[in-house]
C-alpha cells in the first residue's frame, strides 16, 4: 500500500509540510513553475535548501507582493517586524473598534472571496474542493472560538495569499503523488505561550486546539508554537490515521525545513513507502447452541452474511448433559457489535453470547477478467506481505462448466496458462 507518513516531531505549518512533499518529487522545480502559473494574486513561490542541526532540507518561500511574510505580519493598521513565521494567526474577526483601525490600504478577505478564488484556479476539482474544505476547517475554528459566525471573519490579506498558496500547494502534491493511505505522527504543538493580533495566548493557540480535537497531540520541552493553524487543518483532512510510524518499505524522503532553529532539527518529516496492511481490529461474538435445527442455524448464518458480517462459520461442539452442540461465531467489526449481538439474540436461541477483540491481517483483494480460451474468467487477486496469488472466481468458474458441459476441473486445467495451479 503505498503510503505517506508525516513525523511532527516539531510540530507542522503548511510551508513546512509541502516543502516536505515537494522533496518527494523528482523535479521539483517543474512542479513550482505549475504553481506560479496558477496566478494566485500577488503570490510567487520559490524553494531553497536549508541546514538544520546539520541536516539538509528544503524551505518553500512564499512572497506576496515581492515580501515574504516572515517579515512583514499586519496586526491592525501596523506593520511589524518578526522572525516567528506563522506563528500568528492570520484571521481578524471583523468588530467595532473604538480607535477605528481600519485601514484602506489594508484589505481582507471573508471566507466565500478564498473559495472563490481557489475555484477560480486552474486546477483539477478535487483539488479544489481539498482547498476549499481545508479553509473552511481553519475558519469554522476561528468562529467558534470567538462566538461569532463564519460570516463575520476577515483574513487579513497578506495571511491569507501565504496560506492560500500552502494549502492549494499541498493539495496539488499530494493529488500529484497520490498515496493509497496517509499516516502522521502524534504532534508536538510546542509550549508556552503566543502572541498573535487578539493578545497573548495559550499554546496551542486556541483555533488550532479547536481543529486538534480528536487528534493526539502534546507538548515537548520547545517554546513556542510548534504547529499552526493551516498545518493542523492539513493534517486534520488529509491523515487517514494518527500513529507511531508503522512498517514500512522507505522509498523516498523529504524534509521540510521550519523557519526558525531550535536545539532539534526543526522540520516536518514525510516518508513515501509501502506499508503492508496493519492488524485490522475486530470482534468475534460466539454462542454456544443445543436446542436449533440445522436449518435454524443455516438461516441465522445467512442473516448475519447479509447484515455485513466479516465472517460466519459453526463448529461442532460437546455440551453439558453429553448432548451434541453447535458453536456459532460471528466476526464483526467493533463499530457493528450492538448490530450483530441484537441480530444473535433474534435469530438464534442463546441467551448469552461470548465477545473477544481481536487483531485481523488481511491481504488486499481485486478483481481481474482475463480472456482464455474458454471466455471471460474473473480472478481474485490477493496481494501483500511480499505475496502475490491469483485465483479463479468459484462462480465464474461453474458458468463456464455448465455452459460447456465441462468438469470442474476441467475448466480450471484451462484458464490457467501453467495447468491447474
Amino acid at each position: 500500500m503505498k503510503t505517506i507518513y508525516f513525523q511532527c516531531n516539531m510540530g507542522a505549518a503548511g510551508d513546512m509540510l509541502m516543502a516536505s512533499l515537494l522533496e518527494l518529487l523528482d523535479k521539483p522545480e517543474i512542479f513550482i513553475d505549475k504553481l506560479n502559473a496558477l496566478n494566485i494574486p500577488k503570490i510567487h513561490i520559490s524553494y531553497n535548501k536549508a541546514e538544520k542541526c546539520g541536516i539538509v532540507g528544503t524551505n518553500m518561500v512564499v512572497k506576496v507582493d515581492g515580501v515574504e511574510e516572515d517579515n512583514i505580519i499586519y496586526k491592525g493598521n501596523h506593520k511589524h517586524s518578526d522572525t516567528e513565521h506563522k506563528q500568528f494567526h492570520s484571521s481578524h474577526i471583523n468588530l467595532p473598534d473604538k480607535h477605528n483601525h481600519e485601514n484602506k490600504a489594508h484589505s481582507h478577505s471573508k471566507l466565500k472571496d478564498i473559495c472563490q478564488l481557489i475555484d477560480n484556479l486552474e486546477i483539477p476539482a478535487k483539488v479544489k474542493e481539498d482547498a476549499q474544505n481545508i479553509y473552511k476547517i481553519i475558519a469554522d475554528a476561528e468562529s467558534k472560538v470567538h462566538n461569532r459566525e463564519l460570516g463575520d471573519i476577515h483574513f487579513h490579506e497578506v495571511g491569507t495569499m501565504d496560506a492560500v498558496a500552502d494549502i492549494v500547494g499541498v493539495c496539488l502534491l499530494i493529488n500529484e503523488i497520490s498515496p493509497d493511505k496517509i499516516i502522521a505522527s502524534p504532534i508536538n504543538v510546542g509550549s508556552g505561550q503566543v502572541r498573535c493580533a487578539h493578545g497573548i495566548l495559550p499554546v496551542p493557540a486556541p483555533a488550532t486546539t479547536l481543529i486538534l480535537k480528536g487528534v493526539p497531540i502534546y507538548s515537548g520541552n520547545i517554546e513556542g508554537e510548534l504547529c499552526t493553524p493551516t498545518g493542523a487543518a492539513l493534517l486534520k483532512y488529509f491523515t487517514d490515521e494518527f500513529m507511531d510510524m508503522p512498517q514500512i518499505r522507505i522509498e523516498k524522503i523529504g524534509y521540510g525545513m521550519g523557519k526558525k532553529d531550535f536545539n532539534a532539527v526543526n522540520c516536518v518529516r514525510c516518508i513515501l513507502g509501502e506499508v503492508d496492511g496493519d492488524a485490522e481490529s475486530i470482534v468475534e461474538l460466539c454462542c454456544n447452541l443445543d436446542d436449533m435445527t440445522g436449518e435454524a442455524i443455516g438461516y441465522a448464518v445467512e442473516v448475519l452474511f447479509n447484515n455485513g458480517a466479516l465472517d460466519v462459520y459453526t463448529t461442532s461442539i460437546g455440551m453439558k448433559k453429553n448432548r451434541p452442540g453447535t458453536m456459532l461465531s460471528c466476526m464483526c467489526r467493533i463499530e457493528d457489535r450492538q448490530k450483530f449481538v441484537s441480530l444473535i439474540f433474534k435469530h438464534t436461541t442463546t441467551i448469552g453470547i461470548r465477545q473477544y477483540e481481536c487483531g485481523r491481517y488481511t491481504l488486499s483483494r481485486t478483481m481481474i477478467s482475463r480472456e482464455t480460451e474458454l471466455g471471460i474468467v474473473e480472478f481474485k487477486r490477493v496481494e501483500g506481505y511480499e505475496i502475490i496469488r491469483e485465483k479463479a472466481e468459484y462462480e465464474s468458474v461453474k458458468e463456464i462448466a455448465d455452459k460447456n458441459n465441462l468438469s470442474f476441473a476441467d475448466v480450471i486445467h484451462k484458464v490457467y496458462p501453467k495447468g491447474t495451479p
